[in-house]
């Protein structure tokens, strides 16, 4: 059995980490998500898939307003109102409607607070707080935990990838702790697809367990991304095996907590996982 971190509290969940693989789910409001999944406004189409992740074994509900897909113009860290249009309504009908912790998938601050406000328990940086560092304050303040993602899109690196990853989730580690979040409260991302080339990717799956040194959980997020699809040659909808493959190898390698789409069949794998991997030393 691995070395035992710390458990973190997130909502009305203890997230007990070494005892089993966590799902989060994935709810994606924005119009163009790059996997073709966005709800947009439907509140009730919301609330539907929330509510069948939960049955399916989703352990977090992880909402999100703005497309993250490559090449997409970024917003402004102050330009929020399509977000909180998006965000909050759902934020607030699931808090009241699902048995699970909500995260908020933002990296702006004024998105953050208010997400919390609305009943986030989790704040999701894909920016490591690298963007907007008070996104760390929010989080601190309110005692959530937050998780650090290494994004690459600003000036992705040649070599040395793992590195390059390393130190970025060292600089949100810092920042958060300076903030004032509770060491147990931060989750690192190797941010697979962010700013990295296919080669890249796959080294950062196959060295995951490297950032066990950073000593926090680790959440992978590879759910349906373009790394499986130059892989497989597949689009987005069939990539599912692919990531299921993915997983497995993730939690062998150490990962926490797996964010996807499919759930039904993501929570199978992780279970099949955790039983070879998480149960402990056996006597002779």
């Amino acid at each position: 059995m691995p070395e035992t971190l710390p458990a973190t509290r997130c909502g009305n969940t203890l997230l007990r980490w070494g005892e089993k693989t966590y799902i989060m789910g994935v709810v994606n409001l924005s119009p163009d998500s790059f996997s073709g999944d966005g709800l947009g406004d439907d509140i009730e189409a919301t609330v539907d898939q929330a509510q069948r992740m939960v049955a399916e074994g989703a352990d977090i509900i992880d909402v999100g307003g703005e497309s993250t897909r490559p090449g997409t113009e970024p917003v402004t860290i102050n330009d929020i109102d399509d977000e909180l249009r998006l965000v909050i309504p759902a934020i607030e009908r699931l808090a009241a409607e699902i048995s699970v912790p909500i995260s908020i998938d933002t990296y702006k601050s004024g998105v953050a607070t208010r997400a919390v406000k609305a009943g986030a328990g989790m704040i999701n940086d894909i920016w490591g707080l690298k963007k907007d560092p008070a996104i760390a304050k929010v989080a601190a303040e309110a005692g959530v935990p937050v998780v650090l993602m290494a994004n690459e899109r600003d000036a992705p690196p040649k070599a040395g990838i793992m590195a390059k990853v390393l130190a970025d989730l060292q600089y949100g580690i810092k920042t958060a702790l300076e903030a004032g979040i509770a060491p147990q409260d931060i989750i690192v991302d190797p941010g697979i697809g962010f700013g990295k080339t296919l080669e890249q990717n796959l080294e950062l799956i196959n060295r995951l367990a490297e950032l066990k040194r950073l000593g926090k959980p680790i959440l992978l997020g590879t759910s349906r991304k373009s790394m499986i699809g130059m892989v497989l040659d597949l689009p987005p909808e069939k990539r599912l095996e692919g990531n299921l493959a993915v997983t497995a190898i993730g939690i062998a390698n150490g990962a926490d907590i797996v964010r996807v789409h499919d759930v039904r069949q993501t929570e199978l794998v992780c279970r099949m996982s955790d039983a070879i991997i998480r149960r402990g030393s056996v006597d002779d």
